[in-house]
Order: C-alpha cells, then structure tokens, then sequence
C-alpha cells in the first residue's frame, strides 16, 4: 500500500516542534545538478542503512539491513544470567533485564531476543561484546557506588536512593570501591562462550547467525562511563592486547563472524587513546599526549592499524574487519532531541559537511576540517588495506521535526556516495516519526518496498549547502534513482543535466512540510535525453525514478589489460618499494591497486596513480607475494599482473620485551601481562616468570596460559594456541590476583630464562 496522505493536527505540531516554519516565497534559481550514470560507479553497501534497537515493526516497514545490540550498557553485559550494568548513564547499577523464565538462561535472554527479532525481520545483527574485563555478577540489584558503603553522594536515583554517581558532595570523585560490588572478573573465554552460544542458538556467521561482532563499545571512555571497575584511561597497548585476545577468542569460535574495533566514541578517539584522554583533559597535555609520546608519537587510530595489520602478517588471521568510529556532532545544539531555533537548524544542516568535506571547518571546539570518511578511508589505505569502515553510532537530532529528517536524509546519501561500509543510527526513532521517513525514502518510498539504486553513479550540485544530490542505479530494473534535499526555506527550480541516460517518464516522491505523516506521490516528471528542470519545495527530500530506456548508451565495461608484474626495488625490514610496467590500455587507466597474495586470499595494501609503490609495515625475514591491477574512471579492474614474491631483510636481534599493568582495588586486583617477541627469531613455546615483591600477592585465576606460584615466583607456560611468537609479535596473558596491602608491581621479568626488558 502507498503511504498515507492525512496529516494529522498532533503529527504537525510534535513534527514543527512549536516553531512555525518560514512560507516558501516563489521559486527562485536553484544550482544546477548534474548526474553522470557512467562516472564514479561503486557499489552502495546496504549496511549504511543500520540502525541501534530498531522496533521489529520499523524494521520489516524499512527492510531494515542492520540492527546493532550496542551502547554503554552493553560493556558489562552477561548473557549467562541476562543482566546488564548502566554504567555512568544510570548510577552503575546492575539491572536484569525481564526474562519469564530466568531458570532457562542463557537461552532466552534479551540478546536471545533481539537476534531472533532480526531474523525474523530478515535483519542483520551487530552484537556488542564485553572486552573490558567485567560483566554484571548476577541478577541481583546492585550499584557501584553505594552510599552505605561509600558515604553520601551528589546524586543519588530515585528509585533506589542508596545508588550513588560515584561523586561525593563537593563533586570530587568517590574512589577506591571495589569492583566486584556489582561485577566479576572475566577474560576472552568469556567472548567465545557468548560467540558459542550464539551460534548454537542461530547458526554461525556463514549459516544466517550473528554477522557482526563489536569488540565493546566506546573503550576510550571506560575511565568515565565504566569508572566503578576501569577508573583509569585505557593505553595504546592494552586496546592493541584486549584486541588481539579477544578478537582472536572470536574468529577461533566462529571463523566467519567479522569483528568492528576500536569503536572509539568521535574523533578523539583517533587522534588519542583513552589514556591521554583521560591524563589530557586533567592537566591539559593534549600538545604533548604522553601515551603517544611513549608510541613514537603516532596517533591512536594509524598506530591501532598497523598492529592489527602485523597480527595477520604474523598469524595468518586477520582479527580487525571493520574500523569503526563513532561521530556525534559536536556543533551547539546540532545532537539535540529539539530542533533548535532557526539558526541552530542551519548549522545542522551544514554540519553534515564534517562527513566529508576537506573545506568545512567544524563549528564547534574541534575547529578543524574532519572529513571523518576519507579521513578513515586515508588511514585504512595506508596502515590496513582491506579493512572496512564503519560508524557504528551517529546521531544528528531533531528526530520529531522536518529539519532532523533533512539532515538525515542528506547523511544516508552522503554514506553512499562517500563508500562508507557500515553505518548504525543511535537510536532507532519511532516509526512515525520524520527521521524514520528520511530512511523510507531510501528503503521504502512508496510502501511497496522501492528504494533507493545499490550502485551509485557521479551526481554533483554547483552548491550542495543548498541543494544536494545524490544518485545510483538500482540493479533489479536498472531505472536510475535520485535523492534531492533542498536544505533551504524556498523553493529552488534547477537544471538537472544528464548522461548516459534516455528521455522518459521520471516517478516522483516527496517528503515535505506539505505532509509530515508520510512521503507523497507527486506529478511525474517528464525527462529528456540530456536531462529536466524541476522545482523542489523548500526544506523537502524529492526521490525521483527514471526507468531505463531501451535506447540508453552502453555503460563502458571493458576492463583494462593487465599491468606488467611487478620489480622489487628498496628493501628493507619492513618495507618493499615496487614498480611495474603501465597497461597497455595505458589512456583509460586511472590507477593501480597493489595487492598482497596469502594463499587464496588477496587484500589490498595500496593504490597509486603512477607506475609504483612502497609497501610498508611488513615484518622483517619474510616473503610475500604481490599483484598489481589496473582501474579506468568507469570502475572496471584488469586481470591482476604475474605475482611477485620477495623476502624483506633481516633485522637485528632485540630480545624480549614485558609490560605488566594492574588494575587495583582493596584486597583484589587484575593484571594484563604482554610478552614481545623483540628478536630476528620466533619462540616456540615460551614459560615466563616473574617474583611478586610484596607478601600476601597471590595469582587466584589465570588466562591465556598455565599459571603456577610458588611462596613469591610465579610462571607462565605457554598453551598450544599462543605457543609460537614470531619476531615482532607479542601475546597479552592476564590473571586475577589478592593483596593484602600494597600491591606493587614485578621489578624483573625472564621469558625461557633470559632477563626480558620492560
């Protein structure tokens, strides 16, 4: 059925948010619109269309893609008695969620739910699993930060008055509680149990079970959303040792599941590790973070990738699918429920701009060009090629008002158009309300299932601030479809010019304050060979349909001829610089992608638009295999060229390396342990020991290895899975400990009896 014409008097008022928007004065010249149905074709990722605890209701309307289990609740979630902690968002209590039968957990838990929801709905999951090292203890209520236990507080919930917010009076922060007030202690086996479950339940990955698995949620901020058990900034290593662990704990326990890391909360989250946020935003050292400092001065999110990059060089497994970071608009009143006055709408509008576009500076304290995807699509290119990107969470407000939908539905073009891979809307809105129309007019614009072309072509507006465009063609017809937003308060009639196309009969649908309940059917619009001037009502979303015509110009799909193979030139222990013979179909290529061979697996490590390329971060003693293929401006991709396989060189032997970090609360604490492998050659099997330096330390539960202490000493031996540590390469183990006083840290490690650095 179409979607309704009645406007309902409450639907206005609630969707204008009390302000009376400006009448459209006669229509003026709008900028001229252009789409290329030959240029700039990629395919559109149906994952852009995501969303957080989207309603089943609204997913089946929307043929939802994606639906994410996510958000701060999520960091302590334990599946085996279905109870989460709030964290910082609700007093750091410990509430279960309803279950009517709790006898039967793990089956039937809310996640239980929530997967079987989606499936029903025909909707990909997001699972979100803790990495942070605690979950919820039990069922029981229970809270953080206790007044009874930790004196009185500067708010306490209502509902539960002895449940504090961690603050005392005076707003300094309550310290030394003890973690296992509402939480227990677990490791990676915990991830896999919940991955096993999962797919007991649903099927693995490849069989229609859970897809997507975060590796947590915002750990940059545990030191503040989860400070009652992690009151301290998460380091540059410990994000790269939890990753390693618990990533490998997934893909161990179902191999086709992909995983999303560091799921960082915003931009931050790539320039600083939660660490240096944390010291930073006390002392104000953000010229000079110290984490980073330690790190050779490299940036978070570059240096998270090129771990994760030597992780599957060394093992073979690539642990880290999707780079995924969050965005919020940080503008004034930009992510708000409330639409704002009429200058706060326009900076909504604008704001979109920080997803792309290297000219905008972002009107807020960041004050910078963002360019978020290219930004990430930049960093991947270079330190982890063949990962994909994805914004697990964004929100830029206003969801009951038309405005919050006009900035939407320019977001969701901009994600295609920008190639992003993967996008989660947090939250889901109501299903009546303007921002779920924005997702309609791209999965369902007409109530029959229309959406929006899967292949997107070149389409630009002389000024996108004003009117935007966005355009692909859709594969089961091939009509070529057409998002319009007129981001202004009049009417604008422009030229849309085409190519590739022939004349026909265009479908119209509109979203506008003309009907805020639902999207319109308007008048066709007849369209020549080369294009059609339309007029487009002021703040309105137009989704246009041109079916294909029989007389449309061929789409070039001749693939270039095959680069020649490869020469290595400069090698060194982590670098092989390249360069190759140009196609001979040289005048249409508009570069070449280089390639890494493992078996039957092929992952790209860089592009260029000349004729070579230095590969970098490859570990030193080690061949690999490269291919080059070649592209031209219409998308098509040569046969790769004849491989070649080279050894990078040997480095100089550095020995072992030993981090240790704790984690100390009276009488208890947790301890992370890395081992590196600093030297030219692996380490196969490995016992590593250390003495405690005060009485009353004792190990009590191990990971990762087989632990034992005796009086003081304490080793480690290596299991089957980690027994092998190639040069460059570092494993993290852990344990739970008890102390009876001071808990200071080892003063000496030796890995097989040789005294390791530290």
């Amino acid at each position: 059925m179409r979607p309704t014409t009645a406007l309902l008097p409450v639907t206005l008022a609630v969707a204008l948010g009390g302000l009376a928007l400006p009448q459209p004065a006669q229509a003026v010249a709008g900028p001229a619109l252009a789409v290329d149905v030959t240029a700039g074709r990629h395919a559109i990722s149906p994952y852009v269309y995501g969303m957080n605890f989207a309603s089943e209701a609204l997913a089946r309307d929307i043929r939802l893609p994606l639906n994410r289990y996510g958000g701060n609740a999520t960091t302590r979630y334990n599946f085996r008695n279905d109870t989460t902690n709030r964290a910082s968002d609700w007093y750091f209590e410990n509430i279960p969620n309803d279950n009517p039968d709790p006898s039967r957990l793990p089956k039937g838990s809310d996640s239980d739910e929530f997967v079987a929801a989606n499936k029903a709905t025909g909707t990909g999951t997001v699972m979100t699993l803790p990495m942070i090292g605690w979950v919820a203890k039990d069922r029981a209520r229970a809270c953080g930060f206790s007044v009874t236990k930790y004196g009185p507080q500067e708010s306490t919930d209502e509902w539960a008055p002895d449940c504090g917010n961690g603050k005392k009076p005076d707003g300094s922060l309550v310290t030394g509680n003890d973690p296992t007030d509402t939480s227990v202690a677990v490791g990676p086996e915990y991830a896999a149990d919940f991955v096993t479950h999962l797919k007991t339940e649903f099927g693995g990955a490849a069989d229609g079970g859970v897809q997507f698995y975060n590796l947590d949620n915002e750990p940059d901020l545990w030191h503040s959303t989860h400070r009652d058990v992690r009151p301290e900034g998460l380091g540059y290593d410990e994000l790269r040792d939890r990753t390693y662990a618990y990533g490998a704990a997934v893909k161990a326990a179902d191999p086709g599941a992909k995983t999303l890391g560091p799921v960082g909360w915003g931009l931050n989250s790539i320039h600083f590790s939660g660490l240096d946020q944390d010291v930073c935003s006390r002392t104000g050292c953000w010229s000079n973070p110290p984490d980073r400092a330690a790190h050779g001065g490299q940036e978070l999110g570059p240096w998270y990738l090129d771990q994760m990059r030597a992780y599957e060089q060394e093992h073979g497994t690539r642990i880290l699918d999707y780079f995924d970071i969050h965005i919020y608009p940080q503008q004034a009143g930009v992510h708000s429920d409330a639409p704002g006055d009429a200058a706060t709408q326009e900076r909504r509008l604008r704001s979109t701009r920080q997803l792309w576009d290297p000219t905008y500076v972002d009107e807020s304290w960041i004050d910078k060009p963002v360019q978020m995807i290219p930004r990430m699509r930049g960093l991947v290119d270079q330190h982890y090629p063949g990962t994909k990107l994805a914004i697990t969470e964004y929100n830029w407000g206003a969801y009951g008002h038309l405005n919050g939908a006009l900035a939407q539905a320019d977001i969701l073009g901009i994600f295609g158009r920008e190639g992003l891979d993967m996008a989660n809307l947090w939250t889901a809105p109501t299903a009546d309300q303007p921002v779920a129309h924005a997702f309609r007019i791209y999965r369902n614009y007409d109530g029959e299932g229309g959406a929006f072309g899967e292949t997107s072509v070149r389409a630009t507006s002389a000024d996108q601030g004003k009117l935007a465009i966005y355009a692909a063609e859709r594969g089961s017809d091939e009509a070529l479809t057409l998002v319009v937003v007129n981001k202004t308060g009049e009417e604008l009639t422009s030229p849309v010019a085409l190519t590739g196309t022939s004349a026909g009969t265009a479908e119209v649908y509109r979203y506008s304050a003309a009907n805020l309940a639902g999207i319109v059917r308007e008048a066709d619009q007849p369209v020549t060979s080369t294009g059609f001037t339309a007029t487009f009502p002021a703040n309105s979303v137009t989704h246009l349909v041109l079916p294909a015509g029989d007389d449309e110009p061929p789409v070039d799909t001749e693939a270039p001829t095959a680069p020649g193979k490869p020469t290595a030139g400069a090698i060194t222990g982590n670098s092989i610089a390249l360069s190759w013979a140009a196609s001979t179909d040289d005048t249409g290529v508009t570069g070449y992608d280089v390639h890494r061979v493992t078996g039957d697996t092929t992952v790209k490590v860089g592009s260029a638009t000349g004729t070579s390329y230095t590969v970098t971060g490859l570990t030193a003693d080690t061949a690999y295999t490269f291919v080059v293929t070649a592209r031209d401006a219409a998308g098509n991709v040569s046969p790769p060229s004849p491989g070649l396989t080279v050894r990078t060189a040997v480095r100089p032997d550095g020995g072992c390396r030993v981090t240790y970090a704790a984690n100390t609360w009276p009488g208890g604490f947790t301890a992370n342990v890395t081992v590196s492998n600093r030297g030219a050659t692996p380490i196969d099997g490995w016992t590593l020991a250390f003495d405690f330096p005060a009485a009353g330390q004792k190990v009590t539960q191990g990971w990762s290895a087989t632990w034992e202490q005796s009086g003081a000493t304490v080793t480690a031996r290596s299991l089957g899975w980690n027994a092998r540590l190639a040069p460059g390469s570092a494993i993290t183990i852990g344990f739970n400990g008890t102390h009876t006083g001071q808990n200071p840290s080892p003063l000496g490690f030796t890995l097989n009896g040789q005294a390791c650095g530290n």
